[in-house]
């Protein structure tokens, strides 16, 4: 006679953060309403085992879950903007390479034309070009 037991593992304080993580975006979404959370949330730091833990969130849409979670969207806007900025540093750092030479030029062989022109207006065109799908794809919050 052959039984089949599946061993339990049993949960760690990290499994039941993310069970309460979890539970926590269900609720800001809508999910859960706050007695419904606040019981689960309890059942979840009693829990031993991670299919305990598994049974809590088992009707909750995982997937929906983590598409629209908040942290993520921010943390994405955040990474956005710090690119606009890196990309504007090395720009405004072109910029004054670039204003130096041609000063260098102009002192040393007396040769005014204004080339700069050209380089600033160009990458300025891209810097624009990156910078304002980034402000428009993720406008500011206002809270």
């Amino acid at each position: 006679m052959s039984t089949d037991v599946t061993p339990t593992l049993r949960a760690g304080d990290r499994d039941r953060e993310a069970a309460a993580a979890l539970l926590g975006q269900a609720l800001a979404q809508g999910y859960l309403d706050l007695a419904e959370y606040e019981k689960r949330v309890a059942t979840v730091f009693d829990a031993y085992t991670t299919p305990d833990l598994r049974r809590l969130t088992a009707d909750l849409p995982l997937a929906e879950l983590r598409r629209h979670d908040p942290r993520r969207a921010a943390a994405r806007r955040a990474a956005a903007r710090r690119s606009v900025h890196i990309h504007l540093a090395g720009y405004l750092t072109m910029v004054v390479v670039v204003l130096t030479v041609w000063l260098a030029v102009g002192l040393s062989a007396d040769a005014w034309y204004f080339w700069p022109i050209w380089p600033i207006l160009g990458a300025g065109i891209g810097v624009l070009a990156h910078a304002l799908p980034i402000r428009y794809a993720f406008p500011p919050c206002r809270t």
